[in-house]
């Protein structure tokens, strides 16, 4: 393992000052537990100091709710054993349930106010009249923690989050321009497909790390609009390069080739989109150029005069977008404020419901975490073990950490196997070092060696679990000291219940919670096939933004999962690029009905309706062909919208009809379409 960098380093010296901070002034203020005030200073640090900065305010809060919640339950069923372990427990489970709901800073507070009540109720079962004041001590210890660790790094050289972010959205473009010049240039597939999941998890990991952004130190934290909408304008570029890969797929003929007034037309776009030089003249000669390859749809027009017209609006889109990236970024750059008026709305728009939202989930994953915590409590009353509260405690703490996994299991076992390799340090310091040292000096040149060791490698993504769990051991084992009860059998009566704690945690997760990555690779796309068909099932136009965003977040998801779960049929079929295609494709029909008004209504209605049922079949049965009635449906939509009066909003509809056919029945020619009686 190579030796910690100068940045690990760094970081590891301002942990290590935060914590010894927070233990001097807990030592000094007279707290009962200041090692838990060092051992939180560690928890909430952080290598970025926005991201330290933006969960400081909702870690005092998640502290706060949980003691008063415990503060509130504890002395009112103390004497109904049964009834407190069920009231903690649907605490932990409702707290867990809410921040899995929530996948920005705010969620963990949700997370915290739950095993927040674990750390306060259940030590202070067995002194129901001191429970005010254990809250009270515990809520003073931990944000003392907070606030002496989020000090430090924000004062002594703070690692800004501004330059990172930058960095990544600087990255990304590069990204997003040269896939555009493979796209258009017809790169193999298997290329282009790494690179939409690469986008796609590019996008969906800069809108995390941009909610820390308010909080950050630099001044970009102003910019946080701007960067917002040049995230929503990428995200939109995802379907619509997968869209234009298709469509010029379709368009090249037997020997491969595309016309050769459309090959000009896209060289001219590959140079704009190489040289960010290029002026709005530019832009606007290729928009002038486009319009002239635009086919004209009249009645009896073939589907391929529509996947054309398709092409170039789809063209006229990747142009718009990339000037809106450019624009954006260079108003982020110069940090100016006055941004084009045609940006005005995107950065005044919000982005409603960007995140995937598993309810069924986050629901499984808070049962089992109160089963969990019933299930030790049980064993704690049966017994009458008097350090059975630490275990609850660590149950309630594992199954809330861990619950954003597919399986949590390997991680609680890792953190398992470091407790463990923790137990023989922490006993030295306990039983041999500190009874020895007189005096603060001493105590922090002690636990420096370990400390700034371990502390190097939690700002390490690769060691950071180890490290953290040795941390754990070693600061919760020094807590004895505090109550004065730094004797073997309490070291040894602690210990078992820390691994008790954590190993019910760990079999209670694998019995109820832990899943695969092909199921929950299925369970995406389930959800995404269910949401395509509310879309097509709804009476009015659905909003812009939030659908987009929650599939490109569903695309990040499966990637991943997809690689784990291997060669299987049914998930090597899958493609959720083309599930969201076919999801703005329905959305833009659902906007032109109302557009287009009595002469397409019924068409439309009856192809969505046909749209609707696929989907339903899809989502229960994860395998469903489109049917011949879908098929006649698309025909007879494209056939009675090509005889309306030509507008641009029947343009759109054309080019939505078009996507659809080409999403749905991607394998069929597209020779003129059978003539089809309207569907009422």
């Amino acid at each position: 393992m190579k030796p910690p960098s100068l940045a690990e380093a760094l970081f590891s010296a301002k942990s290590f000052a935060g914590s010894m901070l927070a233990l001097y002034i807990a030592m000094a203020m007279g707290q009962p537990r200041p090692f838990w005030a060092m051992l939180t200073a560690y928890v909430v640090s952080g290598p970025l100091t926005g991201a330290v900065r933006s969960k400081a305010a909702y870690r005092v809060g998640g502290t706060v709710l949980g003691s008063a919640a415990a503060v509130v339950l504890v002395p009112n069923l103390v004497d109904a054993p049964e009834l407190l372990t069920l009231a903690l427990a649907l605490w932990v489970a409702l707290c867990l349930y809410v921040s899995l709901l929530d996948r920005t800073p705010r969620g963990y507070m949700f997370m915290l106010a739950g095993y927040s009540v674990g750390l306060v109720g259940f030590q202070g079962i067995g002194t129901p009249a001191a429970i005010f004041d254990t809250a009270l001590a515990r809520v003073e210890e931990i944000t003392l923690g907070i606030l002496c660790a989020t000090l430090v790094h924000s004062l002594i050289l703070p690692q800004s989050l501004g330059p990172v972010l930058v960095g990544r959205l600087n990255a990304t473009l590069r990204d997003a321009e040269r896939w555009t010049i493979d796209a258009l240039s017809g790169t193999g597939e298997s290329q282009l497909s790494r690179e939409r999941q690469r986008l796609a998890r590019d996008v969906t990991e800069l809108r995390v790390m941009s909610t820390h952004l308010p909080y950050d130190t630099s001044d970009l934290r102003w910019m946080t609009r701007p960067i917002r909408a040049l995230q929503d304008r990428l995200a939109y570029l995802l379907p619509i390069l997968a869209a234009i890969e298709d469509r010029l797929a379709v368009l090249r003929g037997a020997d491969g080739r595309l016309p050769p007034e459309l090959e000009g037309v896209l060289e001219d776009i590959r140079g704009w989109v190489g040289n960010e030089a290029a002026d709005e003249a530019a832009r606007d000669r290729l928009h002038a150029a486009l319009d002239r390859l635009a086919p004209p749809i009249a009645e009896g027009a073939a589907w391929r005069d529509a996947v054309l017209l398709s092409l170039v609006s789809r063209l006229r889109a990747l142009i718009n977008i990339h000037q809106d990236c450019r624009e954006l970024r260079e108003g982020i750059r110069t940090g100016n404020h006055a941004l084009p008026d045609h940006l005005d709305p995107l950065t005044r728009a919000r982005s409603r419901d960007v995140f995937h939202l598993d309810h069924g989930m986050a629901l499984w994953s808070a049962a089992a975490a109160a089963l969990g915590i019933v299930v030790v409590c049980a064993f704690w009353i049966l017994t009458g073990w008097s350090f059975g509260w630490a275990a609850a405690m660590m149950v309630a703490v594992f199954c809330s950490f861990f619950a954003a996994m597919d399986d949590p299991v390997p991680g609680i076992r890792l953190f398992l196997v470091f407790t463990l390799l923790s137990l023989p340090v922490a006993a030295v310091y306990l039983l041999v070092i500190l009874p020895a040292l007189d005096g603060f000096p001493m105590l922090a040149l002690s636990l420096a060696p370990t400390f700034l060791l371990l502390g190097a490698y939690v700002a390490r993504p690769a060691t950071m679990g180890p490290a953290m769990a040795l941390i754990f051991g070693v600061a919760g084992a020094l807590s004895l000291l505090d109550t004065g009860t730094a004797d073997f059998s309490s070291f040894l009566n602690s210990s078992i219940a820390q691994v008790v704690g954590i190993v019910i945690a760990m079999l209670v997760t694998r019995l109820c919670r832990s899943v695969g990555a092909s199921w929950s690779a299925r369970r995406l796309l389930r959800a995404g096939w269910r949401e395509i068909a509310a879309l097509a099932a709804a009476r009015t136009a659905p909003p812009m933004g939030g659908f987009e965003n929650r599939m490109l977040d569903r695309v990040g998801l499966l990637a991943p999962r997809l690689a784990l779960a291997g060669p299987q049929d049914d998930l090597a079929a899958a493609d959720a690029v083309n599930d969201l295609r076919i999801g703005l494709n329905v959305a833009e029909l659902q906007r032109a009905r109302a557009a287009l008004g009595a002469p397409a209504e019924p068409l439309l209605r009856g192809l969505l309706g046909q749209v609707e049922r696929h989907f339903r079949r899809l989502a229960g049965a994860s395998s469903a062909t489109p049917s011949d009635e879908l098929r006649a449906a698309l025909d007879g939509a494209y056939a009675g919208v090509a005889r309306i009066p030509a507008s641009p909003e029947r343009e759109r509809a054309v080019v939505a009809l078009a996507g659809l056919r080409r999403s749905l029945f991607p394998q069929e020619a597209v020779g003129a379409p059978a003539v089809a009686e309207a569907i009422a």
